[in-house]
């Protein structure tokens, strides 16, 4: 009997890898991407605590050999260290520019059908049907900004500034090239044009990073912005199976969105396999996929929850900075609350 086809509806880092990992079963894809490649997204391009075993179970990892690979970190509330710390494991720093085009010249190589400038519009959400984009999307308060600088020099190899109900994230993903993203509180619009993540970064108060960005040189067509989005669960709503955004968006501080997509969609891909050969009902597939989801993210979306309300209020900050500082809770044993 044929193997029934699998439709993503998106072609970012989870749609992407999932394809992969089902053409590697040869089981019929179609993806459907609105945009082309290679392209910017607003991402910290920073992934923490992925393993070596599910790069390889998803066919990806080779891809991941010649990335950037930070350890080091450091946080400052302002101007002011806050600590600096070694990660458990080294994280990998890397374009998405680069990764998402790669991935998908691969999927296609590997016989899938890729559609891009094409927009997934069917409102039944037909079986068969992975939605892996198409966050909630409602007016935040919050606005998502990156840029890649070039001539930015580091302290760490992760820079994370505290600010002003916001925060900035800085980390290498190129020999040349530092990504600088950003998650701000905005209670006003921001002028547009190319200033506008150094604005966002000074009117935060981090005007000791701003100035530093300014001196570096912007890499214009790297500039991006959201503001439509929601951090936390998604809707889960409809037939369809939802993976990275579309299931759960974590705060980006924790280095922990790319790693969300990728588990994601190794995730989906067993009870999806059994779906196209026949084995199992959609709706068998659908419920084991959201139960791993579940069991994966909660935690750690709640961890990250609760500590970004602290990390975006001075005394919070202070409390932090005191907790591991007197090493009532090792930064090690964070790290691994939030994964």
């Amino acid at each position: 009997m044929a193997m029934k086809k699998i439709t993503i509806a998106g072609g970012g880092l989870a749609g992407l890898a999932l394809g992969l990992a089902l053409r590697k079963r040869s089981i019929p894809v179609r993806i459907m991407e609105a945009a082309s490649y290679p392209r910017h997204r607003v991402c910290g391009e920073f992934i923490s605590g992925i393993q070596q075993e599910e790069l390889i179970a998803l066919g990806v990892d080779d891809l991941f050999r010649t990335t950037m690979r930070p350890r080091d970190m450091l946080w400052l509330d302002g101007a002011r260290p806050i600590f600096r710390a070694v990660l458990p494991e080294a994280a990998y720093g890397v374009s998405r520019f680069e990764l998402d085009a790669a991935l998908a010249e691969r999927f296609v190589g590997a016989g899938g059908e890729l559609l891009t400038r094409t927009r997934y519009t069917n409102d039944k959400e037909e079986e068969g049907t992975v939605v892996a984009s198409g966050r909630k999307q409602c007016m935040s308060p919050w606005l998502g900004l990156k840029g890649h600088y070039e001539g930015l020099r580091l302290s760490a190899d992760l820079e994370v500034h505290l600010g002003k109900s916001a925060y900035v994230g800085l980390t290498k993903v190129e020999d040349d090239r530092v990504n600088v993203c950003g998650l701000f509180h905005r209670t006003a619009p921001l002028n547009g044009g190319q200033q506008v993540l150094e604005q966002a970064v000074e009117d935060a108060g981090l005007t000791g990073l701003a100035l530093r960005m300014r001196e570096a040189h912007l890499h214009a067509d790297s500039l991006k912005g959201i503001n439509r989005f929601y951090l936390g669960w998604q809707s889960q709503s409809g037939k369809a199976v939802r993976i990275g955004d579309a299931a759960a968006m974590i705060p980006p501080f924790t280095g922990n969105g790319m790693t969300m997509a990728l588990q994601s969609a190794l995730a989906a891909v067993e009870p999806l396999a059994k779906w196209s050969r026949g084995d199992s009902s959609w709706t068998a597939a659908r419920c084991m996929i959201r139960k791993t989801i579940g069991r994966l993210f909660s935690r750690r979306l709640r961890w990250a929850r609760g500590l970004q309300w602290l990390l975006l209020q001075p005394m919070g900050r202070k409390l932090c900075s005191h907790v591991i500082s007197s090493r009532w809770m090792s930064f090690d044993t964070l790290y691994h609350k939030l994964r």
